[in-house]
């Protein structure tokens, strides 16, 4: 048994999305099929990004699992033969068994392009949405700025059933225009459900005049959906790469308003253990906090995790559950406390 991992690229315009869902084709529901009979057995792709309907890719990744004694890096050659014209697999290589290509650290860099015209070009219109309003890129790009960075993005996505983490980082916000063709690309440590979409959808009303540019953090601030702008149409939205990391970072740095942390990593590798300081965090934001970051650590390989609270004593309850976590004080350094699974 061996897992292949593919870079997956197609036009999501004939498409349900990515994931396997009832009410029409999907491109996992494609991958699945075609694979199944190239390699003559049961195969089940796992993707890193399950794209929404009628979005765009030209970097997704999915690895899946197969017995088949086909080299891994001729699969991509072969399933192209059988794959419709709007789905290709740039490339096809062998990975380490446990390899999941959600569960490893990477930056994604999704685009989204706005044709911004009088009379909409339909060669184009496949690939993004046509604004007829004329738009400020200045200042789009100045509201823009206030994203960057570690924040809860709560205003910036579609709420689901579950309870689910809503802060992210955005290393990255830029917004170039050629012509008439105005492209936001974005890289970040993941993004929310819709998230890149109503960012495009509420930096264009800034570009129209509605909102100012500093309306950008008020709305970041609210955590409320409704306070931000609409979800820009799916078909300007692509996904263009995910570039996982491939040395452990030493040191991340969180700070905003709201928060600052310093996550240690650089005895993770050779001795298990991090350190987590937590410089200065509101109090409503401190519980979240301390889970998100021990979690994280615990994800990139730490067994053991030292937190210090910088800004206030007592805050960390000796005892009770944060998440999966139960902290202790640790004897040997004062001031220290030491995560107990």
């Amino acid at each position: 048994m061996k897992r292949v991992k593919m870079i997956v690229a197609y036009d999501g315009t004939n498409y349900c999305g990515w994931q396997i869902q009832k009410n029409g084709i999907t491109i996992e529901e494609v991958l699945n099929r075609e694979l199944t009979k190239l390699l003559k057995e049961p195969v089940t792709v796992i993707g890193a990004s399950r794209t929404d309907s009628g979005v765009h890719s030209e970097g997704n990744v999915a690895v899946f699992d197969t017995e088949n004694r086909m080299p891994a890096d001729k699969i991509c050659f072969a399933l192209n033969q059988r794959l419709p014209d709007d789905i290709r697999i740039l490339q096809s290589e062998e990975v380490a068994p446990d390899y999941h290509p959600r569960k490893q650290n990477c930056v994604k860099t999704y685009e989204y392009k706005i044709m911004n015209r009088k009379i909409e070009v339909p060669t184009v219109r496949l690939y993004s949405y046509f604004c007829y309003f004329p738009l400020d890129v200045e200042r789009m790009r100045e509201g823009g700025a206030y994203l960057v960075g570690e924040h809860d993005f709560k205003s910036f996505c579609t709420a689901r059933g579950q309870a689910e983490e809503t802060v992210r980082t955005i290393y990255s916000l830029d917004i170039e225009k050629s012509g008439d063709l105005i492209t936001i690309r974005i890289k970040g440590s993941g993004f929310l459900y819709n998230m890149v979409r109503i960012i495009a959808g509420t930096l264009m009303k800034v570009g129209m005049g509605v909102y100012p540019p500093a309306h950008v953090e008020e709305i970041l601030d609210a955590r409320d959906r409704n306070v931000a702008g609409p979800k820009a149409a799916a078909k300007g939205l692509s996904l263009i790469s995910l570039d996982y990391e491939t040395e452990l970072k030493k040191q991340i740095q969180g700070e905003n308003k709201e928060w600052s942390y310093t996550l240690s990593q650089d005895k993770i590798v050779s001795e298990g253990k991090a350190w987590l300081h937590i410089h200065r965090c509101r109090e409503e934001d401190f519980e979240r906090l301390l889970i998100r970051v021990v979690h994280q650590a615990v994800q990139n390989g730490a067994k053991t995790i030292f937190v210090r609270d910088e800004e206030m004593d007592g805050r960390i309850i000796l005892g009770k559950p944060y998440g999966f976590y139960i902290f202790q004080a640790d004897p040997e350094s004062l001031g220290w406390y030491v995560t107990q699974k």
